[in-house]
């Protein structure tokens, strides 16, 4: 499977979640599930294409990294979907994967069969696929605050609150676990757990963002608004620590994580 292939299982998958997108504001919640279902199977099926082809799970550079992406936004919506009915849920998610299929369309990155003995670890792909899946439920957690922020007009109810805290609480748990294979990967590869480099520096600034939320949804009598706000701070850091980082001057040529380049 060639990288050429790409835009055309793209397409087709996001034209199944565009109709899954239509079908809840139709409130076709079978049709909704399955369609949305089946653009994640043509899609992933692209992804499991592209790990036989380059004997090597695409996780190497940023492009392969938003082809995962790209698939766990639409498997959020859906399981938000699913539990809660919200269905403006798959339209947002919908539209975040374009745009990262989009830059991934526009701008594709090198996809070749080398992987430097670094990346060799069995560790790296947990690793990569947890973060991948916790920053899909952030990312889905982010949509719900600015929906709630800036779209919605009643009032917000606690149940919708809750909603957003438990996109975070679980995508804290992946996130910490990312963390943990993180450390297992580079004990093995590099020889300790954790050194401070840049972007494992900005992986802490993110993790600990997020509890900052976390507990202060927990604080009696807080302001509601302003955790959704600190919220979208948590993301922005979050996009900092994904990829932002790789545009720092402390990060050109210092960092052990200019494997991708």
């Amino acid at each position: 499977m060639s990288w050429e292939a790409f835009i055309y299982f793209a397409i087709i998958a996001v034209v199944f979640w565009i109709t899954g997108a239509y079908a809840a504001w139709r409130e076709k919640i079978g049709v909704a599930k399955i369609s949305t279902a089946l653009g994640l199977v043509v899609f992933f099926s692209f992804i499991v294409a592209m790990w036989i082809s380059l004997e090597r799970p695409p996780l190497r550079t940023m492009g392969e990294t938003r082809l995962w992406y790209s698939f766990f936004l639409p498997l959020a919506g859906l399981i938000v979907y699913s539990r809660w009915r919200y269905k403006w849920i798959l339209t947002f998610s919908t539209i975040m994967a374009i745009v990262f299929i989009c830059i991934n369309v526009f701008k594709p990155e090198i996809h070749s069969k080398t992987l430097m003995p670094a990346l060799q670890s069995a560790w790296f792909a947990p690793h990569v696929i947890v973060y991948m899946f916790a920053y899909a439920l952030l990312g889905a957690a982010t949509v719900m605050a600015l929906y709630l922020l800036f779209f919605k007009k009643a009032p917000v109810t606690s149940q919708e609150y809750e909603i957003t805290d438990n996109l975070v609480g679980v995508g804290f748990a992946f996130m910490t676990f990312g963390m943990l294979f993180g450390a297992l990967w580079a004990k093995e590869a590099w020889g300790h757990y954790w050194s401070w480099d840049p972007k494992e520096t900005w992986a802490a600034i993110t993790w600990f963002s997020y509890l900052v939320y976390i507990h202060y949804r927990r604080i009696p009598h807080h302001q509601p608004r302003m955790a959704l706000f600190t919220l979208l701070i948590c993301f922005i850091l979050l996009q900092m620590c994904w990829w932002g980082i790789n545009y720092l001057p402390s990060a050109q040529g210092a960092s052990v994580h200019t494997y991708s380049t």
